[in-house]
């Protein structure tokens, strides 16, 4: 991605300062190309993922895609094979009498309706495993504000509760003026970045249950193969388990026009060992018994806020 550093010169953006719409538009293109570079396998195909659900749309992507090719084979093949063979120049003379055929109008109805059958099938499958939040082992209530977004753990993190929100790197690069080149912010992960990413436990099948305080969100990590929306008043769920040695920092957005700063709404999730989530929660708990020292620094990885006695 080519990115121009931003100079004090005004002269160079005389129309962005008399459209304030551009002002926007301009970062928000940002975050979508850098989005994109950052979550697409190899910028032609879905990425596989990491998750079980993932890889089960992939496979399900994949097996509509080569019926498509068979399909695209067969009846290109049958109109350039009569276009050649029986061509003007050959001698071909057209066959005015046949103007209607109940057997051909029935096996070209039947052979559709197998097909959509036979993609039909595992398409249910795919959707119904989808669904299917039961027997989870971690719950997470995910709520989206504008913009950014909070963190209540459940079950085994029961008690952890933070916000995320965009890193402040990214957040002063973006600024109109900033004089920063975003290509040398957050190691590349302009506007990609969080100050504290939700961190989750490998192996393990996680449930989020999604809604929104203001606007309508949506929580979307490619490489989870998973996307919902976040409404308020509602609650959403998915799941996903992320395969074991998978560990690591996946990346998304939200991917819902949720107002003025709705490129500016990163998801970042850590996946770690089921002993290092342990540990990780561990810390978040003591660092709610713990009187917090003047000046002293959040943990690492998310600031435990205090449960409402609501």
């Amino acid at each position: 991605m080519s990115v121009t550093r931003a100079t004090g010169n005004d002269n160079n953006i005389p129309r962005l300062r008399g459209l304030p719409w551009a002002r926007a538009l301009v970062p928000a293109a940002l975050a979508a190309a850098g989005n994109a570079l950052a979550n697409t396998s190899n910028g032609y195909n879905l990425p596989e993922g990491v998750t079980d659900l993932s890889r089960v749309i992939y496979g399900l992507h994949m097996e509509v895609f080569w019926i498509c090719v068979g399909i695209a084979v067969v009846v290109f093949g049958a109109m350039i094979y009569s276009l050649v063979k029986f061509r003007h120049s050959q001698g071909a003379i057209p066959d005015t009498t046949m103007v209607h055929s109940t057997k051909v109008e029935i096996i070209w109805t039947i052979i559709p309706v197998l097909i959509l059958v036979v993609m039909a099938v595992p398409a249910a499958e795919v959707i119904l495993k989808m669904e299917d939040t039961t027997k989870s082992e971690l719950s997470i209530r995910v709520t989206g504000y504008q913009w950014k977004w909070q963190y209540q753990y459940m079950d085994a993190g029961e008690g952890v509760n933070f916000f995320s929100t965009l890193s402040r790197e990214s957040n002063f690069a973006r600024q109109l003026h900033s004089g920063i080149d975003p290509t040398t912010v957050d190691n590349g992960n302009y506007l990609l970045e969080v100050d504290h990413p939700m961190v989750v436990p490998s192996g393990t099948k996680v449930r989020l249950l999604l809604t929104s305080q203001d606007v309508t969100h949506a929580w979307w990590v490619p490489d989870f193969g998973v996307k919902r929306s976040a409404v308020p008043g509602f609650v959403n769920e998915l799941w996903f388990r992320v395969e074991p040695g998978k560990e690591g920092i996946y990346r998304g957005q939200c991917t819902s026009l949720c107002g003025r700063d709705h490129g500016f709404m990163p998801v970042v999730v850590d996946v770690r060992t089921p002993d290092e989530f342990k540990k990780w929660v561990d810390e978040q708990k003591a660092a709610l018994k713990q009187p917090a020292a003047p000046g002293a620094e959040p943990p690492r990885s998310a600031q435990a806020l205090p449960q409402s006695s609501n």
